[in-house]
């Protein structure tokens, strides 16, 4: 046997991680080239989408884009048109009642918590906790519950409308909100006794995936991910919108930056919107849920059934389409995975001229070959995981 027999080999190995679902959160391809087991660099392939979302919406109404916006992170379909309403209300420079304001914070709160369990349930199950993903959906299934009370769905909604609500909560929704909220942090408990001083959670997750908050500024990470490397910014907070400022929550923060601190953020967070919920349904103000505006929201399902005016306004904004005047505007919510934001402009149209939308799963995945690399293979499923991306947020 000559000496070149006997030598280490020195070439890394090229290997694809995807695009399958269950591992990756979606299709998401990753192109890894490893040393060993060391992972040398992670090249993330996105593109097995393209739904053309941003697109879509140029050629529709600015009512017909609402069926287009939820789905962008279709776990937190709510939020989505959260922001595009709030977008096309500052266009249109109208703000809706008061009463609205409260019930969208109340469904866009709960919508969080269930984002995150979807989240806790999936990331705990990569690193081989099964338990947590069926006492994560236990919850979860009650949040859908209450949607389907709201608005008749439970995945896709559109009860946020431009100009309001499609209608006003329905009787004893707010009796079932509440007892949901108030049992919710005895449940969170049992999350918290499986994995936050569980060994072998803490030896996946500490340690992993570190960015300090310079480079979360660099990297533009938003949400639960720069929060959990201690950068304190909650738009809900600090650029409050829909009544936010009336709530009194605390902004958790991580210090390590690590996958570890990014979990302890998230549960944290949960507990905090359960709080925003209780206080925004024993505040509930009394009146109308839409803009009193026949050019601008559609009416009362109730009205058009019975009054010829009611069905011809609802005929002429669903066929023709409200038409904001020409102008452009940006305007950023704090969804459940970060700053999520719609960028609108409008010539004078029933049609929007241009729609882009920041989306946080996006920025936030690129930073994956950066914390990817010199760590394990095994590392990248805990990292991928405390990303919580959802593919159409990423590949719209």
């Amino acid at each position: 046997m000559n000496s070149a027999e006997t030598s280490p080999r020195t070439e890394t190995m090229l290997l694809n991680l995807g695009p399958q679902h269950p591992s990756t959160h979606g299709v998401l391809r990753v192109w890894l080239e490893l040393d060993g087991e060391i992972i040398v660099n992670a090249d993330p392939d996105i593109g097995y989408l393209h739904r053309g979302i941003e697109k879509m919406c140029e050629n529709r109404t600015y009512h017909q884009c609402l069926p287009l916006t939820n789905r962008v992170d279709y776990l937190a379909g709510e939020m989505n048109n959260f922001g595009y309403v709030l977008a096309v209300e500052k266009l249109l420079g109208v703000e809706v009642p008061k009463r609205a304001q409260y019930i969208r914070v109340i469904m866009a709160e709960l919508t969080r918590i269930a984002s995150h369990l979807f989240w806790l349930g999936t990331s705990g199950h990569d690193l081989g906790a099964m338990t947590p993903l069926f006492y994560a959906f236990r919850e979860r299934e009650q949040i859908m519950d209450l949607c389907e009370l709201a608005w008749g769905g439970r995945l896709f909604p559109c009860y946020f409308r431009i100009g309001g609500l499609a209608a006003d909560l329905p009787n004893g929704f707010e009796k079932i909100a509440l007892d949901f909220v108030k049992s919710f942090p005895k449940k969170w408990k049992d999350y918290d006794n499986l994995l936050t001083k569980n060994r072998i959670w803490i030896a996946r997750t500490k340690d992993v995936g570190v960015m300090t908050p310079d480079e979360v500024l660099d990297w533009g990470w938003s949400g639960p991910m720069a929060r959990g490397s201690g950068v304190d910014w909650d738009l809900r907070r600090d650029n409050p919108y829909s009544s936010y400022e009336d709530f009194d929550f605390v902004v958790p923060l991580g210090k390590n930056g690590d996958t570890y601190d990014r979990y302890l953020v998230r549960m944290q967070e949960m507990l905090q919107s359960a709080r925003i919920v209780q206080q925004a349904l024993e505040k509930l103000p009394p009146g109308d849920v839409n803009v009193d505006d026949p050019r601008v929201a559609l009416p009362p399902k109730e009205k058009v059934y019975k009054n010829i005016e009611s069905l011809i306004n609802h005929f002429l904004i669903i066929e023709e389409g409200i038409k904001p005047p020409a102008g452009e505007v940006y305007q950023a919510i704090e969804a459940t995975k970060g700053e999520l934001g719609f960028y609108i402009i409008s010539d004078g149209s029933a049609h929007p001229f241009r729609v882009k939308i920041r989306a946080p799963s996006f920025v936030n995945l690129s930073a994956v070959p950066k914390l990817a690399k010199g760590r394990l293979l095994s590392d990248l499923i805990a990292i991928i995981g405390t990303v919580d991306i959802v593919l159409a947020d990423v590949d719209r």
